[in-house]
């Protein structure tokens, strides 16, 4: 696991180099915003039990279509999310602009615009439990004034503006000051800060989801945030290659071979699991070691999500995968 000190140095390197490479051409920003409008409502989403896919996803937004078989509230969700990313946009591209109480109860409103009227854009007065988890959260009367010196805190001194965003999302759910769009809300406020401070948004992948709400809770029971800054900064790293791959910047890639243990742990997976793609050859070995451990690139990582992402979205069986992967 990479130091969080290390993690913030890569992501400051990137940046760097990013601003180095100049302005983003209007039709490039423009793609990228549309992309990032449709991975984050998929993705957001998705953590929270939506089961539109990527590509549903994209014609409830961006083609205003229904999909069959989908209930009218997973529909509402997504058009709702993608507006309030365009909100979001339209907010921080004004100069100086700061995030306040308000923006947040007008960015929660948009979340549940016309799948909960009643509570959209208001502070909860029920008790709420997160369902499977042993996090005790706060009275809804201590949650005005929770929300009073949240904002205290986020308008005040910060050492470093990335830890910032993840800390203000972190606070955040914790204070879960909503009924429901906790979640989704506090995920777009963390990018909105992120943005507000030049960097790109950070997609919480769908296939991190275990890891992601796992990490919250274990900092919400006493725990360190270590996970949780590791899982953020990671993402905040990803979407940084992605700004610099649009600007035609090559990515530098750690070359270095791993070995099946490591490559289990990197993504996830068991090694019994690992060792079974190898054999249906969905895994390529690339060498092995003077002790007879198989090697493998890091590419391989982005394959491993690729065949997970097949079962789950195409349904598709190993022998399936392995042809189309071919």
């Amino acid at each position: 696991m990479k130091r969080i000190d290390d993690l913030l140095s890569e992501i400051e390197k990137k940046k760097q180099k990013l601003s180095e490479l100049g302005r983003l051409s209007s039709v490039t920003k423009q793609n990228l915003d549309d992309w990032y409008k449709i991975e984050l409502t998929y993705s957001s989403n998705a953590i929270e039990g939506n089961t539109l896919s990527r590509a549903e996803t994209a014609l409830v937004v961006d083609k205003g279509l229904t999909v069959a078989g989908k209930s009218i509230q997973e529909h509402l969700e997504a058009s709702n999310h993608a507006q309030a990313w365009e909100w979001i946009i339209n907010r921080v591209s004004k100069n100086n602009y700061i995030f306040r109480e308000n923006d947040l109860l007008e960015l929660h409103q948009i979340i549940l615009r016309r799948i909960d009227e009643t509570n959209a854009g208001k502070y909860r007065n029920v008790p709420v439990r997160i369902a499977g988890s042993r996090v005790i959260l706060p009275n809804p009367v201590k949650v005005s004034n929770l929300m009073k010196v949240y904002f205290e805190w986020l308008l005040g001194e910060h050492n470093n503006s990335v830890l910032r965003a993840c800390d203000a999302h972190y606070k955040l759910v914790s204070i879960h000051p909503f009924t429901d769009g906790n979640g989704r809300t506090a995920r777009l406020v963390m990018n909105l800060l992120l943005l507000s401070s030049g960097y790109p948004p950070i997609i919480v992948r769908k296939e991190d989801r275990h890891e992601y709400l796992t990490s919250l809770e274990t900092a919400q029971l006493g725990g360190a945030l270590d996970k949780y800054y590791q899982l953020m900064l990671e993402g905040l790293s990803r979407s940084l290659d992605i700004y610099l791959e649009a600007t035609g910047a090559k990515i530098q890639v750690d070359k270095k071979l791993l070995k099946m243990g490591e490559l289990a742990k990197i993504t996830g997976e068991s090694v019994p699991t690992i060792r079974y793609w190898v054999k249906m050859g969905l895994l390529p070995v690339t060498g092995e070691t003077k002790g007879g451990y198989q090697l493998f690139t890091r590419e391989l990582v982005k394959r491993v999500d690729k065949i997970r992402e097949l079962q789950r979205e195409k349904r598709l069986s190993l022998e399936e995968i392995a042809q189309e992967l071919s």
